[in-house]
């Protein structure tokens, strides 16, 4: 990485992948990403599903409609949930352990793409987060908020261009 500015303008989301698997060195600094991420009152009420099996990643590209055929070409899906039980704000926690899962993996010169699950339906109006909780044996308690799919890029995104940023949106004092 040069510097984190560069790594937030360069990280895009990437929908295609190369055929090529991960390291296991790769896919555990991602992992301890996730497992570093800050949480309400520490609780870490966050846990990760890791799937590199090709026929289960095709499976899980099935979770909805519109949005979710991209797993099935990523070599590594990790389904982030939360146990609502340990935190009432399990969302935002599990949120920022994606993003720092999503940002590690592009410092490695890695694509990924958030997939949302929760509050989305798939196929025959059935749940999102159901398809994933029968389809990977996740305990009921457990909330699927969203599954980062990473592989090697084979798409080019250019970096965010940063005369396009929306300063209006900026309010300093009040609105």
């Amino acid at each position: 990485m040069e510097n984190f500015h560069e790594l937030l303008k360069n990280r895009r989301s990437i929908r295609k992948y190369t055929e090529e698997l991960l390291s296991s060195d790769d896919v555990k600094l991602i992992l301890q990403a996730g497992l570093m991420a800050p949480s309400s009152k520490r609780t870490n009420g966050w846990e990760f599903v890791v799937v590199e099996d090709k026929e289960v990643l095709g499976q899980l590209s099935q979770c909805k409609e519109f949005g979710s055929k991209l797993i099935a070409g990523a070599a590594l899906a990790i389904v982030v949930l939360a146990d609502p039980l340990k935190s009432d704000v399990w969302i935002e926690d599990a949120s920022i352990a994606s993003i720092l899962m999503q940002l590690q993996a592009e410092d490695l010169g890695l694509g990924s793409c958030w997939v949302q699950i929760r509050e989305r339906s798939g196929a025959n109006d059935k749940p999102a987060d159901e398809y994933v909780r029968e389809l990977l044996d996740i305990p009921l308690q457990m909330q699927v908020l969203s599954i980062i799919a990473i592989g090697k890029k084979d798409e080019i995104r250019k970096p965010f261009d940063e005369e396009k940023l929306q300063w209006e949106k900026i309010h300093i004092g009040k609105w």
